[in-house]
């Protein structure tokens, strides 16, 4: 029986497969790193212009800078393990890095102040859009290296292969940002709005989305490891619920109020933070332990993937607080905005 005769690959065709891929790293590289500049740019331009009428910030703006800021820095340090992994073989790799450490500076910047400016224009608003740029293109990227294993879009690559959720959540992490500097700009007589939609029901589908999304990458990270410790059920069945009656918010559903979400989103933001311990000892359980961390880490369970919850869980009480607000009757003689 003669051999099956294969079709030839030259050495240029290999050369040239990871050639675009690199060339693609290094324009993002380029271009986040631009956008880093021009940020720091407007920030020193910022700090020289003379102070404008101030007033109260917004508090559910002020949470989703927290929750953004969070989000940003989970993405950074699972990105910085994940792609040590991978020996940085792209220049690319390096672009989530540096926006999401643009998005921890924005969120916390912004979490931080008591007040906000009446006249300026958003100043972190670039910060927060190369974020959700550099999400985008990341799971494209993420895509790629997963087609291009042996067997493609199979159970194992999607165990084992870039993972997925983790550069759509950088561009959670910016559209969060976005949200919150779009409500800080806006009056506060009248009902707040996002593209068009009552703020609280936007918000809600988004963390909806968000959460039903980080669910479903902890159950396929949970069905590799089997369930072998009966708390993995935990993440997979909580924040699904969560996610459903944020859903149902943003759909607008009549409700008598908002206990039963509330409670839920508080536990999955307590899975959040207990999900970080779990994973600790799961790396401890490695063998050599965290002596041998170095290794350890890298094909341990995530630690930086747990608190993705509690930024999510933050940002859904924010929703939660419009849509109740929206729920009160106004007092008359009430002020337009806090000076």
């Amino acid at each position: 029986m003669e051999p099956v005769a294969h079709p030839r690959v030259t050495r240029l065709e290999i050369a040239q497969r990871p050639a675009a891929a690199m060339l693609l790293g290094v324009a993002t590289l380029g271009l986040v790193a631009c956008a880093t500049g021009r940020q720091a740019r407007r920030l020193d331009s910022q700090a020289r212009r003379p102070p404008h009428e101030q007033r109260n910030a917004s508090q559910p703006a002020r949470r989703l800078h927290a929750a953004a800021a969070l989000l940003g820095l989970s993405v950074l340090a699972d990105s910085a393990i994940e792609h040590w992994r991978g020996s940085y073989k792209n220049p690319g790799m390096f672009a989530p890095l540096l926006s999401a450490l643009m998005t921890i500076v924005a969120g916390a910047s912004e979490a931080s102040r008591s007040t906000a400016s009446v006249q300026d224009r958003p100043i972190y608003g670039g910060a927060y859009v190369t974020a959700v740029a550099s999400g985008i293109a990341g799971t494209g990227f993420h895509v790629y290296n997963l087609m291009r294993r042996p067997g493609g879009w199979s159970w194992m690559n999607l165990f084992y292969a870039a993972p997925l959720g983790a550069p759509a959540a950088l561009s959670l992490s910016g559209l969060l940002g976005m949200a919150a500097q779009h409500l800080a700009a806006q009056p506060r007589s009248g009902q707040p709005r996002l593209l068009g939609f009552p703020a609280g029901r936007a918000l809600a589908a988004l963390t909806s989305v968000g959460i039903g999304g980080t669910a479903g990458e902890a159950a396929l990270l949970h069905f590799r490891g089997a369930f072998q410790n009966p708390f993995m059920w935990l993440p997979v069945s909580v924040p699904p619920l969560a996610s459903l009656l944020m859903a149902r918010a943003a759909l607008g559903a009549q409700q008598r109020g908002y206990g039963s979400v509330r409670m839920l989103l508080n536990v999955t933001a307590g899975l959040g933070i207990a999900g970080v311990g779990f994973h600790f000892y799961g790396v401890s359980r490695q063998m050599g332990g965290w002596h041998n961390a170095r290794q350890n880490l890298l094909s341990g369970p995530p630690l930086p993937a747990p608190p993705a919850f509690l930024a999510l869980a933050l940002a859904g009480g924010a929703a939660l607080s419009l849509l109740e607000t929206k729920k009160k009757p106004k007092a008359k003689g009430c002020a337009e905005d806090d000076r």
